[in-house]
């Protein structure tokens, strides 16, 4: 008899668009099917070389690394507050262990290339995603990060509509 894949711990990838709670939901589904665990990870696309050149003629006593720094704290925060208020609307009077976030990681890079290596390092045993649909030329395309994931994943990808 084959065994059947033990799923405990999940990658939930998020860009915080304004489209993912039901993409959030499907994880939360996924995690207590399985009794698995969520690490939600976001990427910060880093400052282009152009970006920082500009920034350092204009403003050179900055520290355009420790300000990204900053940045990413605020995210976090963000991240910490949609799952609050997340849990108060979905949740009311349910046990505060009821949404099964573990960690929450902010990463700054390319982020299908970021998301690859974080399910990787992290030991993963599923990435859950939203699909970014764009129109081009008349057509409905999923978007290049999701592509990419999908195509180049080493553990099962669950894509979940951002509608």
């Amino acid at each position: 008899m084959p065994l059947i894949p033990k799923i405990s711990t999940i990658l939930y990838a998020t860009d915080l668009g304004e489209h993912t709670r039901p993409v959030f939901r499907h994880a939360i589904a996924q995690a207590r099917a399985h009794q698995a665990s969520i690490i939600m990870l976001h990427i910060v696309e880093p400052l282009s070389e152009t970006a920082r050149a500009v920034i350092a003629a204009y403003m050179p006593n900055m520290d355009i690394d420790g300000h990204q720094k900053e940045g990413e704290k605020d995210i976090i925060a963000k991240m910490k507050e949609r799952i609050n208020k997340f849990h108060d609307e979905e949740f009311e009077g349910q046990d505060e262990d009821t949404i099964p976030v573990k960690e929450m990681k902010v990463i700054a890079g390319r982020p299908s290339e970021e998301i690859l290596t974080a399910a990787e390092a992290l030991k993963v045993d599923m990435i859950i995603m939203g699909q970014s649909i764009k129109s081009i030329l008349g057509s409905k395309v999923m978007g290049s990060t999701t592509r990419r994931v999908a195509r180049m994943a080493k553990v099962p990808v669950l894509i979940i509509p951002n509608i």
